[in-house]
């Protein structure tokens, strides 16, 4: 036997064992796995504003308006909005959101990604299920509250400002912050946290949901004939070209979107007229749900859905697909 070979034999052994290893050893995490996501969440948060804001703003004033009959619906409070006010009327109230939702979306996608990581115990390699994602979304809602909050008042409050000149109430952000904080103290601008903290709770449905719909879109392959997507194991279907990652996370993140708005729709609404409601007899948030029953109905639930809904894909898909690009680029990984 020539025993010359048996060190390099032994060597291979070795190596094939090192491999195995490192395959069965966990992937822990690292302090950039961390903060990608706050990082990446600063570019999603931009990009809402550009896609969005002028569709919130449409949003808002149907919502609020509610049956007062200032608008015939989505369509006609665009057309009025314009006519009246000009273009840049749509971007109301922009100047706190181009800060606050860059912060806000740092915040819910670095906490996401966080409590992600918590719930794998530290290991990527550990595949979360839809109900963990859901989890992690949850505490990413209750979480963001205390930033959205002072943001969407103030917000809201000057996209539902119609005066011009000297006849407006709130001069700019800091004037309404100013009066929120004279009229309910120093943590005034947290007026409203509760029903935030409420409608945020729905982060669940989105970020559950976005995993199912990655993990469907992830099963499709490519295909040779339109609509150019098919099942795995179809006869058009190329089968080694799945979908790429970038349109899954732009498709995924448009669907969960418009999942998160169908449920968490009529909360938006009482949210929202609660928080800008006049400030001498307020109605407490719970009551404010029987309060729109009583005046409009269930339609009442549901005034400015369709610009909502529509806004949401195309605001959240670029959003997501924002954000996971760039946490892509932080990371150095071709997949996250």
């Amino acid at each position: 036997m020539d025993r010359s070979r048996e060190p390099a034999a032994h060597s291979a052994l070795t190596d094939v064992s090192a491999q195995t290893a490192d395959k069965d050893k966990p992937h822990m995490a690292t302090a950039r796995d961390r903060i990608a996501g706050f990082a990446a969440g600063l570019a999603s948060g931009a990009t809402k504003l550009f896609v969005g804001h002028p569709f919130d703003t449409v949003k808002i004033r149907c919502q609020i308006e509610g049956g007062h009959g200032r608008f015939k619906g989505p369509l006609d409070c665009l057309v009025s909005t314009v006519r009246q006010e000009g273009l840049r009327a749509l971007y109301k109230g922009a100047s706190i959101p181009l800060i606050g939702w860059a912060v806000m979306d740092a915040v819910q996608l670095g906490s996401l990604s966080n409590y992600r990581l918590h719930l794998q115990g530290n290991d990527k390699s550990h595949k979360l299920s839809h109900f963990e994602h859901g989890l992690a979304g949850l505490g990413a809602g209750w979480t963001v509250a205390l930033v959205a909050t002072p943001v969407e008042i103030i917000k809201m409050r000057l996209q539902m400002q119609y005066a011009m000149g000297t006849e407006r109430k709130y001069r700019g952000p800091i004037d309404v912050a100013r009066y929120l904080t004279k009229r309910y103290g120093a943590f005034g601008v947290w007026h409203g946290l509760p029903a935030t903290m409420s409608q945020r709770s729905f982060f669940f449905f989105l970020w559950g949901s976005y995993d199912v719909y990655s993990e469907w879109l992830r099963s499709l392959r490519c295909s040779s004939s339109f609509p150019y997507i098919a099942n795995s194991g179809s006869s058009s279907a190329l089968e080694n070209r799945p979908l790429p990652e970038k349109l899954i996370n732009f498709l995924a993140g448009g669907m969960a979107a418009n999942t998160f708005w169908t449920f968490c729709y009529p909360v938006d609404v009482v949210k929202n007229r609660y928080m800008t409601q006049g400030d001498d007899q307020p109605i407490p948030f719970r009551r404010m749900f029987k309060h729109v029953y009583r005046l409009e109905g269930l339609s009442g639930f549901f005034r400015g859905f369709l610009p909502s809904f529509i806004r949401s894909f195309p605001t959240n898909a670029s959003a997501i697909f924002v954000w996971e690009s760039t946490v892509r680029l932080i990371k150095n990984d071709s997949k996250h």
